[in-house]
């Protein structure tokens, strides 16, 4: 009852009833309105239309109530100007003035907000552009294209911002996404020519390995295949893991075959003296000691534990091997030992990381490999050079009396053992940083 009474003072507040019909009072800058017809009473019309009100009422409080709790308060500005439009032609009674100021001050904070986000958005776009150009300078290409499918997904869900400014924004971002898959198949493209080149240098070189296989001009094949060995080494680029060693294979094939010949035809061409040392000309001498020494070098292409093993093999083919004449001598023992050095040194240096990774250490990637392998040569050179010059002191320290000459001969081979571990270790050094390069 009081509800009834209340809408109906509602209704004589903001209406009243002219004849037969009902008519809404003036309110702002609009004149009276015929809202409807009276049906079955003045009163009663009163409250329908009333009532007709509080049912609008409900839709703007409740749009309004939407508005105060969404984020994205945009998608609701539309609606709030329709409702705010139909307070001018909706047929009821009541306080009209009231909600169209409310929907007005809803519609104008949503517009506020909608201007701040389209700003906000506008500057996301602006860094979108910008991450998505740089991306073509990279060199992760697989990181960098699944950076393009993320900056994709946060443009499609970044709103909207002026309509001006859109054309040009999804152009210019469409640009800088088609100027990285381009780059990307530029490079592509140049890789897969230089694993080409890189394929066609190895094919090459075996070709030329096994051309000389069966040559029997034996020194001078010795020499050629030396120097294929060391272009090898040499080239830059790298290849499939697979396709690299069935390359690598075929390569070691020739020329273990050659040098297998070598052995035989010097074998056949000297015989053993009474002691059992090999005895032959100089020239034989110094193709077999040639030999023994690409072998020796090529070791460190082998895996350790058979490197290793070979390189005592060697040494000890090479106390059996006869004498050779003049300087060239010296320069082929040098050789020899600094390539079985290397393979002793690097043997310990893997004997070492291996130890490492066993307590914990992690080297997971190719530049953490060669990281820990540097590092700890660098801290073994260190030690080797304090060593040195420990045993430099006591040697200037050493009087010439004739009784110490024993004991002073004994130092300097030391001394020298010494040096030539520190060479062969700083050799290792930049070998190392050539595989990692390739």
């Amino acid at each position: 009852m009081e509800s009834q009474e209340y809408l109906l003072a509602e209704a004589r507040r903001y209406g009243y009833v002219e004849g037969e019909e009902v008519w809404l009072r003036p309110f702002m800058q609009l004149p009276a309105r015929r809202v409807g017809q009276v049906k079955e009473s003045a009163d009663a019309s009163l409250v329908y239309f009333a009532q007709r009100f509080e049912l609008f009422r409900s839709k703007v409080e409740d749009l309004l109530q939407k508005i105060e709790e969404a984020e994205n308060k945009g998608s609701f500005l539309m609606k709030a100007q329709h409702l705010k439009e139909q307070v001018a032609s909706y047929d009821a009674l009541g306080d009209f003035e009231t909600l169209h100021r409310r929907l007005t001050e809803a519609e104008e904070g949503v517009k506020v907000t909608v201007n701040r986000n389209r700003e906000k958005n506008l500057a996301t776009k602006i860094n979108l552009i910008q991450e998505a150009g740089e991306l073509k300078n990279t060199v992760d290409w697989a990181g960098a294209s699944e950076k393009v499918k993320e900056l994709r997904q946060i443009w499609i869900k970044t709103g909207p911002v002026e309509k001006q400014h859109t054309e040009e924004l999804e152009t210019r971002f469409q640009a800088a996404v088609d100027s990285f898959f381009a780059a990307r198949k530029q490079f592509q493209a140049e890789k897969k020519a230089m694993v080409n080149r890189v394929y066609d240098k190895y094919k090459e070189l075996i070709h030329k390995s096994e051309a000389l296989q069966n040559s029997n001009d034996f020194e001078e094949t010795t020499r050629k295949l030396k120097q294929l060995q060391q272009e090898w080494k040499e080239v830059q680029g790298s290849l499939p893991r697979k396709q690299a060693n069935d390359l690598w294979t075929r390569f070691r094939a020739a020329h273990n075959h050659f040098f297998e010949r070598l052995k035989v035809h010097i074998n056949t061409r000297r015989p053993e003296a009474a002691t059992g040392a090999l005895s032959g000309s100089a020239e034989d001498n110094l193709a077999r000691k040639r030999a023994l020494v690409a072998e020796a070098t090529a070791l460190l292409d082998q895996p350790m534990a058979q490197a290793v093993t070979r390189a005592k093999e060697l040494q000890a083919a090479w106390k059996q091997v006869g004498p050779v004449r003049g300087e060239e001598s010296d320069r082929v023992w040098e050789q020899f030992l600094a390539a079985c050095d290397k393979v002793f040194e690097l043997s310990a240096l893997e004997h070492f990381v291996r130890k490492r990774q066993a307590s914990g250490l992690d080297v997971s990637t190719p530049e953490e490999q060669y990281n820990v392998r540097v590092q700890a040569l660098r801290d073994f050179i260190k030690s080797d050079k304090q060593e040195q010059e420990v045993l430099e002191q006591n040697l200037d320290k050493l009087s010439n009396a004739p009784g110490n000459d024993a004991f002073r001969t004994m130092l300097q081979g030391k001394i020298r053992t010494f040096q030539r571990k520190i060479r062969t270790k700083t050799e290792l050094i930049e070998l190392l940083r050539q595989r990692l390069v390739a």
